[in-house]
């Protein structure tokens, strides 16, 4: 048994990967933004799930929810699945969240950051962004690079921990539409399986998979220059940084 983390987890992929793995007798740490949102975990909750309650594209209370998943114990996992698609949060929930959250939780054995094929659009130009999110300064696909750097820096910096990133494709969730192409259990079948599996391939690191097979991301994630100044440039902004 494995505890895990998962941010996000309220619907989409998040909820569906909950579900299964709290079926397969884990013990996972659910997150949703509000406490509004809570009664959507009733019945994961009835199971033995815990939930967690924070605004990722609030730092503080990004800061603060990192201090309730230590306050619950040592994770095995933390899988970084919460995201936004459009809008000044973008970049404070898909890139500044798992930065700090990676920061401020005491070290797993194991990360996960959920990528997109569109990261491979993203500039790795950081002069101009605006990281709170008062004003739109990146893309979706910005912001899914920076992601996707982190999860390889991770795997440079700390080779005593697996760290991957997961493309899940287009998948039919809330943000990918009823319309989207992909299957719904290939979107986060390999997120389950990078947490808990002792597979060979599932205990590497730095990978970038997609419906369970390594695939080439952008050259740029490999950069360490770009990952240093990444890194630099969210440390200045958060006053958070990675040891």
């Amino acid at each position: 048994m494995k505890r895990i983390f998962i941010t996000g987890s309220s619907d989409g992929l998040g909820l569906a990967a909950a579900k299964t793995l709290v079926a397969g007798g884990h013990k996972v740490v659910m997150h949703v933004r509000s406490k509004a949102r809570l009664e959507t975990l009733n019945d994961l909750m009835d199971k033995g799930a815990v939930a967690t309650i924070g605004d990722l594209s609030n730092l503080d209370q990004t800061k603060d929810l990192a201090r309730q998943v230590n306050e619950i114990g040592r994770m095995d996992v933390v899988i970084h699945n919460a995201g936004v698609s459009s809008g000044p949060p973008v970049l404070p929930i898909n890139s500044v969240a798992p930065y700090v959250l990676t920061a401020l939780i005491e070290r797993p054995k194991r990360l996960i950051y959920l990528s997109s094929s569109m990261h491979a659009g993203g500039t790795p130009k950081l002069d101009g962004i605006d990281w709170s999110g008062c004003i739109t300064s990146g893309s979706y696909s910005d912001s899914k690079l920076f992601v996707t750097t982190l999860a390889m820096t991770a795997a440079r910096l700390w080779p005593d921990l697996l760290s991957n990133s997961v493309d899940p494709g287009w998948v039919p969730t809330k943000m990918g539409g009823a319309e989207a192409p992909d299957d719904l259990r290939l979107g986060h079948l390999t997120q389950e399986w990078l947490a808990i599996s002792n597979d060979p391939e599932a205990l590497t690191s730095g990978g970038y998979w997609h419906h369970q097979r390594r695939s080439e991301p952008s050259a740029h994630v490999y950069d360490e220059d770009f990952q240093e100044r990444l890194l630099d440039a969210l440390a200045t902004v958060t006053g958070v940084k990675w040891t």
